[in-house]
């Protein structure tokens, strides 16, 4: 079972979104709560903004309550969000090839000339 500790970073899977904040669960059956104060240090208006459901994250552990199993969390001041590189393949999907295309049919083009 995990042991987790204040000021570790964790990851987690966002499994439900409120006004007030959003709850991950993480590994050893811990949930944890990232509070709409604990998002950014300016205004938030909505934690839609910030969040999917389902969509697995970083972030910082600020408190543990080791026989409740939960977190209370925090994704100020961190890169909070995980991508690998499918999914910002399929994010950017062909625009990388489209944006090239043109330079590489210029560049065919003048190795081509008769």
């Amino acid at each position: 079972m995990p042991k987790y500790n204040v000021g570790d970073t964790v990851k987690g899977k966002v499994t439900g979104i409120e006004n007030y904040g959003f709850f991950l669960l993480m590994d050893g059956g811990y949930t944890g709560l990232v509070h709409i104060s604990e998002m950014s240090d300016n205004f938030v208006k909505s934690v839609f903004d910030y969040i999917e459901l389902n969509e697995v994250i970083k972030a910082k552990v600020i408190d543990v309550d080791d026989k409740n199993k939960h977190l209370k969390l925090s994704i100020k001041n961190i890169d909070y969000r995980i991508q690998n590189k499918k999914e910002l393949e399929e994010k950017n999907g062909f625009a990388p090839l489209r944006e090239k295309l043109p330079e590489w049919v210029e560049e065919y083009k003048e190795k081509n000339k008769d």
